[in-house]
């Protein structure tokens, strides 16, 4: 498996641990990790702190994005598309999409390449998450 999101799930894993969502995150530059993150919705008591947002808050001020990838362990929503979008992050690298859709459609008609790695370990953790916590997660959707 690729090392940066093997990095992407281990933030996971900490968001679980921490009481949270596993969803992680890793945004790179030149193969380098300039930031990462995890869900802190619960741990914060944010709605906004999703995964791909908190990767983008840790790397700061960098200027430019279009030279960056994200990476997540989840298709990323509508709320972090829009981010990817607005900071002209031109590539998303996700670990799975079959638990949740996310925001792809969107993301590649605004000139995002978007590669989904359908990764086992990934849908077992959401799904594991979703089994165990589900009003948590629907409240995460927004259902």
């Amino acid at each position: 498996m690729d090392e940066l999101m093997q990095v992407a799930i281990e933030e996971a894993k900490s968001g679980l641990k921490e009481g949270g969502i596993p969803i992680g995150s890793v945004l790179v530059r030149n193969g380098e990790i300039i930031g990462k993150g995890h869900n802190r919705r619960v741990q914060h008591n944010d709605p906004m702190a999703h995964a791909e947002i908190d990767c983008i808050r840790s790397a700061g001020r960098i200027g430019k994005y279009d030279d960056t990838i994200i990476y997540s362990t989840l298709m990323p929503c509508y709320l972090c598309a829009g981010a990817i979008v607005q900071f002209g992050i031109k590539k998303v690298i996700a670990g799975e999409s079959d638990t949740f859709e996310g925001a792809s459609d969107f993301m590649k008609e605004h000139g995002v390449e978007v590669i989904d790695l359908d990764i086992a370990e990934c849908k077992e953790i959401m799904r594991e998450f979703i089994r165990e916590k589900p009003d948590i997660w629907y409240e995460d959707i927004g259902k």
